[in-house]
């Protein structure tokens, strides 16, 4: 198997773990259940969204540009989210819309992207340099 395709099934392992952490940490109703749910599950948006471009930019370089990439993008959604226009509230309006558009500006966002794009940073490394020592048949 060549060096990119043993770094996709550990993407895709990746992916299927973060999914539910997002989405249960959105919806999480224990001890501190207001910061999980406004910014926990923040971080973990900005980890999937590493993982998801990684997929299919995989390369050296890609690991510390994917990163930049998704906080840049995720800070002009946030910015965007001040704009309310009939279609990005029809957008908003559904499950998906919300989770991946968000609905309410918050500066304090900000710094939780910066937490989920060092994981996800960290997170591309492990894959890369697990996918250099082992075999995946």
């Amino acid at each position: 198997m060549n060096f990119l395709n043993r770094k996709r099934p550990l993407v895709i392992l990746s992916i299927i773990i973060v999914i539910p952490l997002g989405l249960y940490s959105k919806y999480y109703q224990g001890l501190g259940s207001r910061w999980v749910n406004d910014y926990g599950a923040a971080i973990w948006y900005e980890v999937f969204w590493c993982l998801f471009a990684f997929y299919f930019f995989s390369g050296k370089k890609t690991i510390k540009l994917i990163p930049i990439y998704i906080f840049i993008i995720t800070c002009l959604l946030e910015i965007l989210q001040l704009w309310n226009p009939p279609i990005l509230v029809v957008m908003r309006s559904h499950i998906l819309g919300k989770l991946l558009l968000g609905t309410t500006f918050s500066w304090w966002d900000f710094p939780h992207y910066v937490i989920g794009c060092l994981l996800g940073w960290l997170w591309l490394e492990l894959i890369d340099k697990f996918s250099n020592q082992v075999k995946i048949e």
